[in-house]
């Protein structure tokens, strides 16, 4: 099975990819993600593929997390903002838009994330949330503690 997976020739549940993972005694995310990647935390792979096209899974990223990780469905009507104090040192967010662009301020710094793209930053800085089009934005934010 692992020749024909190598290959290209088998799509294999995300269960026998983790009993794969368990055996080389290797995370799942590192299991997937690219050999040359840069950013150990953004993955970005394809991980499942359905019989009907279109059909997929695609693994965006990873964060360690010493106690849990919070999901969090967030909607800013146009001109509406948000801003977050610090979290504790350690945190970090992910953040994934699937309607609209969201404007990220870390600091001093802005960041656009358009629909279908996502973000991950340390969250021990100030940030904010801005929607600045013209229509809402909607993400999911998954703060790890």
């Amino acid at each position: 099975m692992l020749v024909a997976i190598e290959a290209g020739e088998k799509n294999v549940s995300l269960t026998t990819l983790d009993r794969v993972a368990e055996a080389l005694d290797v995370a799942f995310s590192d299991l997937i993600q690219a050999p040359d990647a840069r950013d150990p935390s953004r993955i970005n792979e394809l991980a499942w593929a359905g019989t009907i096209p279109g059909s997929k899974a695609v693994l965006l990223a990873k964060a360690t997390a010493s106690r849990e990780v919070e999901l969090w469905e967030w909607r800013l009507e146009p001109g509406e903002h948000y801003h977050s104090e610090p979290d504790a040192d350690g945190w970090s967010e992910q953040l994934y838009v699937f309607e609209g662009c969201l404007t990220l301020l870390l600091g001093d710094e802005e960041r656009r994330i358009s629909a279908g793209e996502f973000f991950m930053f340390a969250s021990n800085q100030p940030h904010a949330y801005r929607n600045d089009g013209p229509v809402a934005v909607r993400f999911v934010r998954n703060v790890v503690i």
